[in-house]
């Protein structure tokens, strides 16, 4: 019953446009012989797709493609190296716009040809259209979801905005995309909402979709009136299982296995907008930009910005194996090294395990640091195995067991696992000590940071503290007539806090001015209802993660449909308010 593509009702299909045809006739009835015409373009969108159609569509018209005004290749990986480093994994956090990829000289020029007198029209196209003509007669916003640009850059179909790197392997542009192309644009996307006047969906190679600017901006208004999902994604890994294949009905398709899934991660996730049987996909992160206080609430918004600083995603071992052996940056080493403001502290909540499945977490007492960075040291230089064992301790891992990771602990989930991994979202930021000796699925063995790692590694962190600090941290608090709440973290040296549900009967909710994010992690269907009919009754399915938007206040979740007289449970997650406050 997993919905692998949920949708936000947004409009009727008469509001959208399907296929480059239609599309053209409706800009061309939207346009004068005059018109300057400006089509912005996310990094990874096919612009010559759109130059053919829109060709066809003004024969007449005078076109500027915005790529014949970069710099050289050269001179932006120049200016690029410091933010990218040299490390494969990790860049740093940077204030690089748009406008740094442009020769200023060539960008004054084309400024001053779009303000001349003309007879035709003129059509800025391509990503930084907007800084060349900032108010056209016409604004189009051609966008894509970020998985669907990291399809095309390992099927080496794009490389990065302004980079002659096209045959680069996917892992360095993903990360060069991660660092520098997508906060670029996200940054120039975010001042446009409010001047988009047709909003391009440009996913499916050659079946585009066009909606209203005001359609766009009703969908996203839409979105933080009610409770919703993203739209997930899964990808295999070395280390994948097969249990989502089989609760989320995942097509195999030939991969080998199905790893993780991103299940809500508004930065990297999507939205899909109902318009009839239509849909059209934008990047979840819009609604984060467009609506940040209503979403997050003030105070995550004064602590965090426009980010969405909680991850739910999925991992999953299930008949595959160990996740590698890792630990998380702290946050001042983060805040040096890489300029991030916080770092991933988090969680795995067990969602299912099979017999003898465990959990590697914390040091065992009395190891020496200095024998344990030799082995690992010595792994990375032979054929020698580390001994986890010797230096990490294992707990039993159960269905609806949850261990707490704070920064700094050493961790990894064994094989026979179904981890929902709750998380803060600081970008990619994972030391691995020990992959297990294998190679990743493109055949390279996979980065590992034992420098970074050890800096980071609290060694008091033994059996004794670890047992009774991040295991099983179960506290009731509260119960009513058919539910009670336990809190089962995070630890107190983390931001995020979790509560858990058991029902048989309605639970009340309320997300006190604070985004909320929860799983259905017990139970086939629940119903998310208003007690005040604020929004329409929305139903979850048993793994789902939804969000709820800080500005819905109250709300309640019951047994539905199948689950009915059944015992359900969901994992709830916010902001801590005095993180949130700080």
């Amino acid at each position: 019953m997993y919905d692998k593509f949920p949708c936000i009702p947004t409009g009727n299909a008469s509001e959208c446009l399907v296929g480059w045809k239609a599309i053209g006739k409706a800009l061309q009835e939207q346009s004068s012989s005059t018109s300057v015409i400006c089509v912005e373009c996310y990094p990874g969108v096919f612009v010559d797709e759109i130059h053919q159609c829109l060709k066809q569509a003004f024969p007449s018209a005078d076109f500027l493609l915005t790529d014949s005004l970069l710099r050289s290749s050269a001179q932006i990986d120049a200016e690029l190296t410091p933010y990218l480093t040299n490390d494969p994994v990790f860049g740093r956090r940077n204030n690089l716009q748009i406008v740094n990829f442009f020769d200023p000289e060539k960008l004054n020029v084309a400024i001053a040809s779009c303000a001349e007198t003309r007879e035709q029209p003129l059509i800025v196209l391509g990503t930084g259209a907007t800084l060349v003509c900032s108010q056209p007669s016409l604004l189009i916003y051609a966008d894509i979801a970020r998985w669907e640009i990291q399809m095309r850059q390992r099927r080496n179909e794009i490389g990065n905005f302004g980079a002659d790197n096209l045959p680069e392997r996917a892992s360095l542009k993903y990360k060069r995309a991660f660092f520098v192309d997508w906060r670029a644009a996200d940054e120039l996307k975010r001042t446009l909402f409010e001047k988009i006047d047709v909003l391009l969906d440009t996913n499916i190679t050659g079946q585009p979709k066009a909606i209203s600017g005001e359609a766009f901006r009703r969908g996203l208004a839409l979105a933080v009136q009610r409770p919703f999902r993203v739209v997930p994604f899964f990808d295999p890994g070395p280390w994948g299982g097969h249990w989502m294949e089989r609760v989320c009905d995942l097509p195999t398709n030939g991969a080998p296995n199905h790893a993780w899934c991103f299940d809500c991660v508004p930065e990297e996730n999507s939205l899909l907008l109902g318009f009839g049987d239509l849909r059209v996909e934008v990047p979840s992160i819009d609604v984060v930009f467009a609506h940040p206080r209503q979403l997050l609430g003030e105070r995550v918004y004064r602590r965090f910005g426009a980010e969405f600083p909680i991850r739910f995603d999925f991992l999953d071992t299930m008949g595959g194996g160990n996740l590698s052996l890792q630990v998380h940056p702290l946050t001042q080493y983060i805040r040096d090294h890489f300029g991030m403001d916080y770092t991933q502290d988090e969680s795995y909540y067990m969602l299912d395990a099979e017999p003898g499945a465990c959990v590697y977490l914390g040091l065992k007492d009395g190891i020496d640091p200095e024998a344990m960075l030799s082995d690992l040291e010595k792994a990375q230089r032979s054929n020698f195995a580390f001994p986890a064992e010797k230096y990490v301790n294992q707990f039993p891992a159960r269905k609806h067991d949850h261990f707490l990771i704070p920064a700094g602990t050493v961790h990894c989930s064994g094989k026979g696992s179904m981890v929902l991994e709750i998380s803060a979202t600081p970008y990619i930021f994972t030391f691995k000590l020990w992959d297990w000796g294998r190679l990743g699925l493109d055949g390279r063995p996979r980065p590992i940071h034992l420098e970074h790692g050890a800096e980071n590694i609290q060694w008091d962190r033994q059996t004794q503290w670890t047992a009774e600090s991040l295991v099983n941290r179960f506290e009731p608090l509260a119960y009513g007539d058919g539910w009670r709440e336990e809190r089962t973290g995070l630890h107190e040296l983390e931001f995020i806090e979790t509560r858990r549900h058991w029902f048989t009967g309605t639970v009340p909710h309320d997300t006190h001015g604070n985004v909320q994010v929860l799983n259905l992690i017990e139970g086939d269907e629940a119903i998310v209802e208003s007690p005040t009919h604020a929004f329409a009754p929305y139903i979850i399915h048993y793994a789902e993660t939804f969000i709820v938007p800080a500005s819905i206040g109250n709300f309640t979740i019951r047994p539905h449909g199948p689950s009915e007289g059944k015992e359900c449970a969901t994992i709830l997650a916010y902001v801590a308010s005095e993180a949130a406050a700080s």
